[in-house]
């Protein structure tokens, strides 16, 4: 006689069954485990250097991937854009039509498909990155569609060559900060672990640990792509960028250091001038009303008309063929940076160059014309360039704008070179061995220089001898940097700072140290003094009127209304769930700050903490609050006095 089962006792041992069955059919249980413990130990002897290596390993590893695929893929593209310039023939209308409608047609898609997708994918990125680094948060930057967008947009940009004149430097450094974040999310995923601080390596101010991080990363992507690059067979072996045949025997004579820091100074300032006029033409480019329409509703338009002027002005049968538009970017390097001196070459050329295609051997041909000397060429291009460069940095599409002016100063540094070549000669000793002016060693210093006194950076000059593989000129080149970059830092604000302040982004002010009147301005000069407080014997309804009355992201606790007296390290962060204000009391977050404390203290606690605001106190007593918003005021007050 069958007894009937319960349905809860059924279900419990349909499920045990299910749960056997499920188990039963895996083979060898105690080599599984044995094989798992294996693998656990392998884990933890890994990782036992820690996991941030492997981390950084793969963040290198995959952006020189990424570099390297977008590099063969522009090659193709650029290979076909004058594949189609050379099959039209010599009719001159069809040339003009097929060298300026490739490149509008590939930036025109450029900007659209970057802009479809997130409206943040535009410029280099690095404006916005300096600004997250000091503690602004803006999460679409970092967004993983952002990624997509500015690498099928990037590799669009510099589809169009030289024509456009941009390059990739800048935007690769967000590619890589957004890499860096999304890689993070998933290893917390998958380990359940805090979040790797890649990011924090790229900032102004740097833990000692994150310098070797920083250049592990950086040595494992720089190593990757060299090796792609030989197993591509572009390279025979691993060597520099732009290889130079600079003499080392005798690179310069010790009296040319005199035009090296004249070489400086023309940099710095034309480095100025630049900065003036871009940020000037990037304001005025948002303010004009018709600029404006076209960049908040026709974007891709605005990019189109841009183009379309830039590539009608490079056509080489026209002015192009007084700037050598013909050659790529890597080959302006190349020829800019070549050991021959051309103002005794061009006089003895048998032939200018080859209307037909360019000669890798020859590319310093590509800067003769009959009816131009090569004084009269370079100087052509650097007139032409400078308000070309300026005006495509108002081009709403990916692009980096590093490249550009890192030629432009090469150029300023050959023709200064051929200048003092023409001057002298034999050298500047009239006595002794021959030994003539190398005009190569200036265009590396030109390049370092300029570059360096618009981005406000010291480093260009060991990038310089990096990227050529030439290090027998690195004192000069480092002299002729720190004059550019003390002439533009004293009158203009970097590249990327102009940046941030047409775009009013959220971004701490610097404060040199050549500011004195900085330090005679105290915090309780601009410091909010009416903060909503909540007491610490409280309750609940307390705080509801404290969310009501302020906005703030936190509330400090103090002991008593009356006399303000801090509870020491408290303060209390609302947020809201299910459409209620909740509150949670953070004892951690808490940072004091004296009132008579100078500004650039209360800067650098900003910068380096990544703080959004500091409560005043003084001997315990709440006094006041300080934000990011009183610290720039404080900042253009102390600045202009």
């Amino acid at each position: 006689m069958e007894h009937p089962v319960p349905e809860g006792v059924r279900g419990e041992k349909e499920e045990e069954r299910v749960l056997v069955s499920e188990q039963s059919w895996r083979p060898c249980p105690k080599a599984r485990r044995r094989l798992q413990g294996c693998l656990e130990q392998v884990k933890q002897q890994l990782f036992r250097v820690g996991e941030d290596w492997y981390f950084l390993f793969v963040l290198g590893v995959l952006m020189a991937t990424i570099s390297f695929m977008m590099d063969l893929l522009v090659s193709r593209l650029y290979k076909a854009h004058w594949w189609l310039y050379q099959e039209v023939g010599d009719i001159l209308v069809l040339k003009y039509l097929s060298w300026t409608m490739y490149p509008m047609a590939l930036a025109a898609f450029s900007t659209g498909f970057s802009q479809s997708i997130t409206p943040h994918s535009g410029g280099s990125g690095i404006p916005e990155l300096k600004t997250i680094l000091t503690g602004v948060v803006l999460e679409d930057y970092l967004a993983i569609q952002n990624f997509g967008a500015k690498v099928v947009g990037l590799t669009c940009t510099l589809a169009c060559g030289s024509t456009v004149f941009l390059g990739k430097v800048g935007p690769f450094v967000h590619l890589s900060a957004m890499a860096a974040a999304y890689l993070g999310k998933m290893r917390t995923t998958v380990t359940r672990e805090y979040e790797v601080g890649v990011i924090e390596v790229m900032s102004s101010h740097f833990a000692v640990r994150d310098y070797w991080r920083g250049f592990f990363a950086a040595t494992c992507g720089a190593f990757m792509f060299r090796l792609l690059a030989v197993f591509n067979n572009d390279q025979e072996t691993i060597a520099a960028v732009f290889k130079s045949d600079l003499r080392i025997d005798f690179p310069f004579d010790l009296l040319e250091t005199f035009f090296f820091v004249i070489l400086g100074a023309v940099c710095g300032l034309l480095g100025c001038a630049y900065l003036f006029c871009q940020r000037w033409l990037l304001a005025a480019v948002r303010e004009n009303r018709l600029t404006a329409k076209l960049l908040a509703t026709d974007k891709p338009i605005y990019t189109v008309l841009v183009v379309l002027l830039i590539a009608s002005i490079t056509f080489p049968p026209g002015l192009g063929q007084l700037m050598a538009s013909r050659l790529t970017m890597k080959e302006y390097l190349t020829s800019l940076f070549d050991n021959l001196t051309w103002g005794t070459l061009a006089p003895n050329a048998s032939s200018v160059a080859n209307p037909h295609s360019v000669d890798p051997s020859g590319l310093w041909q590509e800067w003769c014309h009959p009816s131009a000397t090569i004084f009269g060429t370079l100087a052509f291009f650097l007139l032409m360039k400078f308000w070309m460069l300026i005006l495509a940095t108002t081009l709403p599409l990916p692009a980096g704008y590093f490249m550009p002016i890192f030629i432009y100063g090469a150029a300023i540094g050959r023709l200064l070179g051929e200048v003092v070549a023409l001057l002298f000669p034999r050298g500047l000793r009239s006595e002794g061995d021959l030994r003539p002016v190398i005009p190569g060693g200036y265009a590396l210093a030109g390049a370092a220089a300029f570059s360096g006194s618009v981005t406000h950076a010291i480093s260009t000059a060991l990038l310089v001898c990096e990227a050529t593989g030439h290090l027998s000129h690195v004192l000069p080149v480092i002299l002729a940097v720190l004059v550019a970059n003390a002439i533009t830092q004293k009158h203009q604000p970097s590249f990327y700072d102009g940046t941030i302040i047409v775009k009013k982004l959220p971004y701490l002010p610097r404060i040199r140290s050549r500011h004195m009147a900085s330090y005679k301005v105290v915090v309780e000069e601009f410091m909010e003094r009416r903060v909503v407080t909540l007491v610490k014997s409280g309750g609940f309804e307390e705080v509801l009127v404290a969310l009501d009355a302020s906005v703030d992201a936190e509330y400090p606790v103090v002991e008593s209304t009356g006399g303000m007296w801090s509870m020491g390290g408290g303060c209390v962060s609302p947020w809201l769930v299910g459409g209620r204000h909740q509150a949670c009391l953070c004892l951690g977050g808490f940072v004091p700050m004296c009132p008579c404390c100078h500004l650039p203290k209360a800067h650098h606690l900003f910068e380096l903490l990544k703080l959004q605001r500091i409560f005043v106190t003084r001997f315990g007593e709440l006094v006041g609050a300080v934000s990011r918003v009183e610290v720039r005021r404080g900042t253009r007050g102390g600045t202009r006095g």
